[in-house]
């Protein structure tokens, strides 16, 4: 069944915050990569790619009326920043990682080469690419399709703060109903938007299924994977 063992895993940026307003919180960055560290230990090669929406939630008054393309190159720094948080704290529980940044600061990070960035994962080190596609009007998701489809990943995983794919919000609506199983076709249709409509298509065309499980939930990640507890899939 799987052919390879790499997988891309998407994360927001809001995961990291904690109950915090906005920001970095160490405690839950810590927990996080505890859980990636579990996937880690169970032979899959990784790619992360990490939001900005903790950081950029912060700077989104200071930014209003500065245009979009300004707007979503700060966006694309502050994915630099999360991305650099949690290489520390991975490689302080001895996981080896290597960040790539579409946008060149060399002082930092590596620029992002395709070659380069697959014998990292073959050489067992986590990438974390930051800094999205490099390009403004592009989210996240859309260069975590990009990226899973580069790599030849065989899933993407998004994780999320619940536990799969709803018609509506679950925790504010009890008769929510939840997929277990959904096309991408269906999810663009519906308009589910738990990833944009971008990223659907771009991993609809590359054949990459989509994951959706609750980062929250002890394991969920590697369980999800392995086909185990509750989770939403799009294929």
């Amino acid at each position: 069944m799987i052919e390879n063992n790499r997988i891309l895993l998407k994360i927001s940026g809001e995961a990291l915050m904690g109950n915090n307003q906005f920001g970095l919180d160490i405690k839950t960055i810590t927990y996080i990569a505890n859980e990636i560290k579990e996937v880690y230990k169970n032979n899959y090669e990784i790619c992360l790619i990490i939001g900005g929406g903790n950081i950029f939630r912060g700077i989104q008054g200071a930014s209003e009326g500065i245009d979009r393309s300004t707007s979503d190159f700060m966006g694309m720094l502050a994915t630099v920043i999360n991305a650099l948080s949690m290489q520390s704290a991975l490689e302080k529980i001895d996981v080896p990682t290597r960040v790539q940044s579409a946008i060149s600061m060399s002082q930092i990070a590596e620029p992002y080469i395709r070659r380069k960035a697959i014998r990292h994962l073959e050489k067992r080190r986590i990438v974390i690419f930051a800094a999205g596609t490099g390009n403004p009007f592009f989210s996240t998701d859309t260069a975590a399709a990009l990226r899973a489809s580069e790599m030849n990943c065989r899933i993407i995983v998004k994780g999320t703060k619940v536990d799969g794919i709803y018609d509506k919000d679950p925790i504010t609506n009890g008769d929510a109903n939840f997929y277990k199983k959904i096309s991408y076709l269906e999810v663009l249709n519906k308009n589910l938007r738990v990833m944009d409509s971008t990223a659907i298509s771009l991993a609809k065309d590359s054949k990459i299924p989509i994951i959706i499980a609750n980062l929250g939930t002890k394991n969920s990640i590697l369980n999800a994977i392995r086909g185990i507890g509750k989770f939403s899939i799009i294929s």
